[in-house]
């Protein structure tokens, strides 16, 4: 994992990075795939995306059974014990991820499924996060990062209910993260880019472990 944080910066400024980085990666190791990394990538919304290839409105349902009662109008497998945040995370991974073939950055995430992400600047419910893709696959993930201690305690007890109501992939609550927070902390982006699927998507390999060893896993 590569993974850094810049002062005075925010997830447009990562976005930038992100991509003249890996568009850099491509040039020095000769890459002579399918995909364009040249800047700037295609950018989407999360919503709009999902709007766009399903016709659900994620903006327009934001509670479980909304989201639920959309996604099945729409003949969509709605699994019965999944919350509001893996109902989106299911519309994603299952209708826009496979369909994001060039380098592309999807932008703008509900705050719901974004916990450590600062608000977005001018649309309420949304935060400040992309996710890169690339052949239908995740390799970076960014934000403006929340640095108001008072709003992240309130997100991390929001966690911990999506976590009771059965949501394993819940950010657990942090409170020395907090007290840190409350110190002070500046302006901040992060990103963190996956080297092993940017080393599948390099060398044209489509499962991980013809990039990864995995020898501890074995007697």
């Amino acid at each position: 994992m590569l993974e850094f944080y810049e002062a005075y910066a925010d997830y447009l400024d990562m976005a930038e990075r992100c991509e003249r980085l890996v568009a850099y990666v491509a040039d020095q190791v000769g890459y002579q795939g399918p995909h364009d990394f040249s800047p700037p990538w295609r950018r989407e919304t999360l919503a709009g995306a999902i709007l766009d290839r399903t016709g659900v409105d994620i903006l327009a349902a934001r509670d479980r059974d909304a989201l639920a009662a959309a996604m099945r109008e729409k003949k969509l497998a709605v699994p019965a014990d999944d919350t509001w945040p893996q109902l989106v995370d299911e519309l994603v991974s299952k209708h826009v991820e496979p369909t994001l073939s060039e380098p592309t950055f999807l932008l703008d995430y509900p705050v719901e499924i974004s916990p450590l992400a600062k608000r977005h600047r001018s649309q309420d419910g949304l935060v400040e996060r992309f996710e890169a893709f690339v052949g239908g696959m995740e390799i970076a993930n960014a934000f403006t990062e929340l640095n108001d201690p008072d709003e992240q305690r309130r997100r991390f007890e929001e966690q911990r209910a999506l976590a009771s109501a059965g949501d394993e992939e819940a950010q657990p609550y942090d409170e020395a993260f907090v007290q840190a927070l409350e110190q002070g902390m500046p302006p901040t982006a992060g990103i963190g880019i996956g080297i092993d699927r940017l080393v599948m998507v390099m060398t044209g390999r489509r499962s991980i472990r013809e990039v990864v060893l995995f020898p501890a896993m074995r007697d």
